[in-house]
């Protein structure tokens, strides 16, 4: 077993440095040599969770000669980068190939706002094997009136992208306290097959596997425990990285890559519901690789040697926390994805389902916005729409075996999905396109179907997670929130929410709220746009409903109450959308941090809009692709600052009086291009943009 800290000793060691500098903590002078060698440390070190009095370090013991055996390391804590300042020195630690080599180990006991060094030993044929130096600081301690400074940085999409941000990072050498990484850290899914020598993660074990097809061939994901490891053994190798984490501590919280691309729970959504995707195991088995490999402690573990076996893991994670730094800062880090519920509109949506019947209107008192023909619906289960019905049942076959399903499963989702009320803005067309006469609206009753809310397809992301109509999916949104007593939008899960709510109080001037996903309103508003056509298109639109534009009353709800707990002394700090914006979303200011390295959001939205069936020719490609920024800005007034097409970090400053930010900025088109050997071409395509930030209030600085 592992040997735990002897806080008695720990303590000494620290008084003794305190009276002569050239103390060491060390029972014996050093006689082994001592040799740095990072073959025996692949992934390099790292600290994180930096408190006042501890931080965790982490590191990766795999010996060359003997990759499969258990080993023995010593870990040192100095206040000088030669380790004769020693505050500890703990011996006899064991790293097993259980958790793949990786070792976990909490400082205690340490000064507040310090910088301290750190490294592991490991003996090997009469040496130390000596791994990287990484230097760490803790926290300032509870009374501190001092500035934090720290960078905002997020999605670091490996495959055939150059970690570009990081180099420059570490180029401007910032003064910092930590880095918050708020999540994709890494991305599941790597080509099936690759050139020779190109920068890609390729799996030891890909049987274990899930295969998905796509557009650009067959991707593998992540399912196994060793299929995740090798994630983060390869993100790990890249020298640049590497640095970041040997240089300053890290606060990670997890988004939906770390599991699942748009995952909620333990559910996956590649096949939008063709298939049903609950993997708890592979959920588990994701959660497992993140904390072995990042030195995270949302538990505040005791001190020593953290014990991996102990984090639990879905359905019981926990990875929200509250860190604190003086009294300028509250960090408050949520978790957006292990208790959310699924998306409001499900990927397998029948288009003609009406999802707000005519009672649900009223209630909301709408009846009179939504009067026209178009909103019209009918029973189909009615007599007189037999056929109707009968047409409608075919066509629903007919689309879910296109998509694969069995003609079995195909038939008996028709018959779950074509019965009752349905939205006649999908039946007529389905029977004019079967050479039948089209139902009179006139004196049916009036309710949204999904097809209002932009879903026009079965099996589809679009209309369900991504462009979505914004006011009619408001409407229904509206409705699901008031019909589970808001239930349908509590993506942060009751304990969760409860704990943010009380933790935004206390006497930190500030608290920042750490959201792995925007909650900067993106919205296209193309209503009063005359050349895009058809005209039934010229509505405004949600692009991405799977960050919080997707929840709009419980965001509203959210932001203020925590504007009241704090005084509006509150700021969000957020990533996931592959964009920078600086916004103030209903009196709250946001700023979004841009990708590291994945593709941006314009050239996402590109993807979906093509999808969608507007080639780059059309009017709709130009405002919300070739536009992009300006439609932006147009569909949400509070937009101070938006780049859709840039990578790199955000750097911000807490004062007692106000924050700053600056995002540091290089065009998305050179994350192809390695830099490595290039500093200073790389530093003249970086821009600099600053900002200001007061309560409820952005400016350009």
């Amino acid at each position: 077993m592992p040997r735990a800290f002897d806080r008695r000793t720990l303590l000494k060691c620290i008084a003794a440095v305190a009276a002569s500098t050239a103390f060491g903590c060390s029972d014996d002078d050093d006689e082994l040599p001592i040799l740095e060698d990072r073959a025996f440390y692949p992934q390099s070190v790292a600290s994180g969770e930096p408190r006042a009095e501890s931080v965790v370090l982490w590191t990766r013991v795999v010996d060359p000669g003997s990759p499969d055996a258990d080993v023995d390391v010593t870990v040192q804590v100095a206040l000088d980068d030669r380790f004769s300042q020693r505050v500890l020195e703990l011996t006899g630690v064991t790293v097993t190939s259980a958790h793949d080599h990786v070792l976990k180990v909490k400082v205690t006991g340490l000064a507040p706002r310090t910088r301290y060094f750190y490294r592991f030993l490991y003996e090997k044929n009469g040496r130390l094997v000596a791994s990287p130096i990484g230097r760490t600081r803790t926290a300032p301690e509870a009374g501190a009136d001092v500035p934090v400074r720290f960078v905002v940085a997020n999605c670091q999409n490996y495959n055939r992208r150059f970690y570009n941000s990081w180099q420059r990072l570490l180029q401007l050498d910032e003064d910092l306290d930590f880095v918050v990484f708020l999540g994709d850290y890494v991305y599941e899914t790597t080509p099936e097959a690759a050139p020779p020598g190109v920068r890609q993660v390729s799996f030891s074990e890909p049987a274990g596997a899930l295969r998905l097809s796509t557009s650009g061939g067959t991707v593998l994901a992540a399912a196994s425990l060793s299929n995740y490891r090798d994630l983060y053994r390869t993100y790990r190798t890249d020298p640049f990285l590497q640095r970041a984490h040997e240089r300053y501590p890290f606060i990670v919280v997890w988004d939906d890559h770390e599991f699942s691309d748009d995952s909620w729970g333990a559910h996956a959504n590649y096949t939008d519901g063709r298939q049903e995707e609950l993997q708890v195991e592979r959920r588990r088995n994701a959660e497992q690789a993140f904390f072995e490999y990042l030195p995270v402690d949302p538990d505040e573990a005791p001190e020593g040697v953290v014990d991996l076996d102990a984090t639990p893991r879905y359905p019981d994670t926990r990875v929200w926390r509250a860190l604190d730094f003086g009294t300028t800062l509250r960090l408050i880090v949520t978790d957006y994805r292990t208790q959310r519920p699924d998306h409001l509109v499900p990927e397998d949506a029948w288009p003609a389902t009406v999802a707000v019947d005519a009672a649900a209107l009223a209630t909301l008192g709408l009846t009179a916005a939504f009067a026209a023909d178009t909103f019209a619906y009918v029973d189909i289960d009615a007599p007189e729409y037999a056929e109707a019905k009968t047409l409608l049942r075919g066509a629903y076959v007919g689309l879910a075996v296109t998509a694969g399903l069995a003609r079995t499963e195909a038939e008996a989702r028709a018959d779950a999905a074509v019965r009752g009320p349905q939205a006649l803005a999908y039946v007529n067309p389905v029977l004019v396109q079967t050479g039948r006469a089209p139902i009179d609206p006139v004196g049916k009753p009036r309710g949204l179907g999904f097809v209002h809310l932009g879903k026009t397809a079965l099996f589809s992301r679009l209309g369900s997670r991504y462009v979505t109509v914004k006011d009619t999916y408001d409407v229904y949104a509206a409705w699901r929130d008031l019909s589970t007593g808001g239930g349908a939008q509590n993506v942060l899960g009751p304990q969760q929410r409860d704990f943010v709510l009380e933790t935004a109080g206390g006497a930190q001037a500030w608290k920042v709220l750490v959201s792995s996903v925007s909650p900067t309103s993106m919205v296209w508003d193309l209503r009063n746009k005359p050349d895009v056509t058809p005209e039934s298109v010229r509505n405004r639109y949600y692009f991405d409903v799977d960050q919080w534009d997707g929840v709009p009353q419980e965001k509203a709800r959210l932001l203020a109450e925590l504007r009241g707990r704090t005084s509006d002394r509150l700021v969000v700090v957020s990533g996931d959308i592959h964009a920078s914006f600086a916004s103030v979303e209903q009196g709250v200011p946001a700023l979004t941090a841009p990708a590291i390295s994945s593709a941006s959001v314009g050239e996402e939205a590109a993807e979906q809009v093509a999808a969608a069936g507007f080639p780059p020719s059309s009017a709709v490609y130009r405002y919300v692709v070739t536009e992009q920024a300006a439609t932006l800005r147009e569909g949400n007034p509070g937009i101070v600052f938006v780049d859709t097409n840039a990578h790199g970090f955000t750097v911000v400053e807490v004062r007692a009086d106000e924050v700053r930010a600056a995002y540091h900025l290089i065009p998305g088109t050179e994350a192809g291009t390695d830099y490595g050997q290039r500093p200073d071409d790389l530093a003249a395509r970086f821009t600099r943009h600053d900002f200001t930030v007061r309560p409820g209030v952005i400016s350009s600085a």
